[in-house]
């Protein structure tokens, strides 16, 4: 079952951060550290702020207990300069891993970005993340470019 996250669900979301980086290394120019902060202060910032039209926390339950979460944010296409929707985090308890928790986020995360008006669907996954892109590239995602970083 897919639910809107609610205050409650806030130690489960924090904690499943550092579900964002297991399992891949990270870029070179990375640390895992680096990455789960700045994923875990996106996810405490929506929990702190008031509710946004254009921004959604999903929760998926299985077996009675939340077991992954998508966080959804609204973007300004580069190219065509019209919004939108952007998936900025998804991440599944390592036990619900194969269980299709991840394709159900997936697909009430498509459910929302039509409800809003959008035309696209985005994400981004770290080159090092072979799991999350295999599962992306199932879905129907595809590529469209590689963001380059020379590390100064």
């Amino acid at each position: 079952m897919i639910r809107p996250a609610a205050p409650s669900d806030r130690t489960f979301v924090l904690n499943l951060a550092a579900r964002l980086v297991d399992g891949f290394d990270a870029p070179s120019h990375r640390t895992k550290p680096e990455l789960i902060e700045g994923d875990r202060r996106a996810l405490e910032a929506w929990f702190d702020a008031p509710p946004k039209p254009d921004e959604a926390m999903l929760i998926a339950d299985l077996d009675g207990s939340p077991a992954g979460v998508a966080y959804l944010v609204t973007l300004v296409d580069y190219f065509n300069e019209r919004p939108h929707a952007h998936l900025s985090v998804l991440a599944v308890e390592k036990a619900a891993e194969g269980r299709g928790v991840g394709s159900a986020l997936l697909t009430a995360c498509e459910q929302w970005a039509r409800s809003k008006g959008s035309d696209r669907l985005t994400l981004s996954a770290l080159v090092t993340n072979a799991r999350a892109r295999a599962l992306y590239e199932r879905k129907g995602f595809g590529g469209e470019y590689i963001r380059y970083v020379l590390p100064l």
